[in-house]
């Protein structure tokens, strides 16, 4: 069924508030969570020689932002919400754009890299497409965009008070193929454990159109 622009608003809406709502949590929940290997995994395949220009899609309360910029990068974020916003920029010292993900509103040919760590699949399948343009459009010939997503079967609606889209490898894959970019590489996290313990799907892309 198609969701209207009130349905939209709603989604947008709720899962910040609940974002939101448990911000300092969050934040101490999810600081010292290793993610090196999603970090490493985008690095590894932009082009050229650093210091890379860096979009952290859905940055947060900072913590990879201000990875980036330690490592020398020159890192922006993007967050949807204002609270994790003004946590970022104040916990990263990184410039951070508010923005809804439904309403993106990016500089063309801007970045060599887009990291997109547990955010992408807060966008509804319907709206997917239009935000990912919106990305490669952002990016600079041959950047890359990292994505991860929690996995599922391609189910889409509301988990614990946020709207989620759990995709499979095969739609995501098309999602992506489709909006202009390249696979480069594709793993499930955490890493070393069996599937059924890996809910995570990572996956690495270059722009080629």
């Amino acid at each position: 069924m198609k969701l209207g622009p009130r349905d939209l608003e709603n989604i947008s809406s709720a899962t910040l508030e609940h974002y939101a709502s448990r911000a300092q949590n969050f934040f101490e929940g999810t600081k010292d969570h290793d993610v090196s290997q999603n970090i490493a995994a985008l690095l590894k395949h932009i082009p050229g020689n650093p210091p890379f220009s860096i979009l952290d899609f859905g940055c947060g309360p900072g913590r990879d932002l201000r990875a980036f910029s330690k490592m020398g990068h020159i890192a922006i974020g993007l967050e949807g919400c204002a609270t994790f916003a003004r946590m970022a920029r104040d916990y990263s010292g990184c410039e951070v754009w508010n923005q809804d993900f439904l309403k993106l509103d990016l500089p063309a040919c801007r970045f060599d890299g887009i990291f997109a760590n547990a955010s992408l699949f807060h966008i509804p399948k319907q709206e997917l497409p239009q935000a990912l343009n919106r990305l490669h459009a952002s990016l600079r010939q041959n950047g890359v965009l990292f994505s991860s997503n929690p996995r599922g079967a391609n189910e889409e609606g509301w988990r614990n008070g946020r709207y989620g889209t759990y995709h499979d490898l095969a739609s995501w894959r098309q999602f992506m193929l489709d909006a202009g970019f390249l696979e480069l590489d594709h793993y499930y996290r955490p890493a070393n454990l069996p599937f059924e313990q890996q809910p995570w799907l990572a996956s690495v892309w270059r722009k080629i159109s």
